[in-house]
């Protein structure tokens, strides 16, 4: 993959907090480009860090802004206020800034971030092997999106690229965005079961990655409903209707439903605090 869009139109990349997600991005615009990194973080650790992979490290926010064409804000949503107090609004000016921010609003930037254009992205962890999946959202009126290719071409270092209304942004934060963790949970609790059944656990670590790898893939070359995967592998009076029938009797589907609705709203309650005390603050 050649990484044309952003080495052509951008020289210098900010990456303001070069945490988890931050410094994946980082060496994921490494590999594919030699565009200028500049990465912030609170910590030496993560400072020292951003230099092994190649950037230049700071804890001077302003600083990175000031001599970057485009900005990753990669920062926990609770630091944020940290950062719009120490970037100087000028810095911000003709910027393309892009928020991984769970839950902040592109309304709540624009408050802070003028005269930039300002896009709201949620990847996921699954950067770590090349295989995001990210969705992204622009400004509802901006005439002319300059920066939208490069952000695209950014994020595509990562894995997929979806362009979505921003409204979605929060359900995708509960499933796409938190997904990985509540897949983990469940291979866990598969795995121990097989433990229990007495499987040796490696074994069955090893097994049910390959079952997911596999169902991931079986479904995208069949695009059809799962329920038909199911009702292909269950068959009467076998083993697979007896663990569907403790599924349900144990609410686990219903789980999984309330387990994606309570993650978007805490995703929609984390932008609501950060809007309103970032409001309070310049008295809007």
């Amino acid at each position: 993959m050649k990484f044309n869009v952003l080495g052509n139109k951008v020289k210098v990349l900010a990456v303001i907090g070069a945490g988890k997600m931050g410094s994946t991005i980082i060496r994921a615009v490494k590999k594919y480009s030699n565009v200028e990194i500049i990465a912030t973080g609170r910590r030496d650790v993560t400072l020292h860090a951003a230099e092994k992979l190649g950037a230049k490290a700071t804890r001077d926010n302003d600083y990175a802004v000031r001599n970057a064409e485009t900005v990753v804000l990669s920062v926990k949503p609770q630091h944020f206020p940290v950062v719009a107090k120490q970037v100087r609004k000028s810095s911000w000016e003709g910027k393309i800034v892009a928020s991984i921010m769970a839950g902040i609003r592109i309304s709540t930037l624009k408050s802070v971030i003028k005269n930039a254009e300002v896009y709201r992205a949620m990847p996921n962890i699954n950067a770590l092997v090349n295989k995001a999946t990210t969705a992204i959202a622009k400004e509802e009126n901006l005439s002319k999106a300059k920066g939208k290719e490069a952000v695209e071409e950014l994020f595509r270092c990562l894995g997929t690229v979806y362009w979505v209304p921003e409204e979605i942004l929060d359900v995708w934060t509960s499933l796409a965005g938190s997904g990985p963790a509540f897949l983990a949970e469940i291979v866990d609790a598969l795995v121990l079961g097989a433990v229990a059944s007495g499987m040796p656990r490696d074994l069955a670590y090893k097994a049910i990655l390959d079952v997911l790898e596999g169902t991931a893939k079986l479904l995208r070359k069949r695009s059809v409903h799962p329920a038909e995967i199911r009702d292909e592998v269950t068959t009467p009076a076998g083993t697979t209707i007896r663990g569907i029938m403790v599924l349900e009797s144990e609410g686990v589907k219903a789980a999984l439903m309330k387990t994606i609705e309570e993650s978007y709203r805490r995703s929609v309650q984390i932008g609501n605090e950060i809007d309103q005390y970032i409001r309070r603050q310049l008295g809007l």
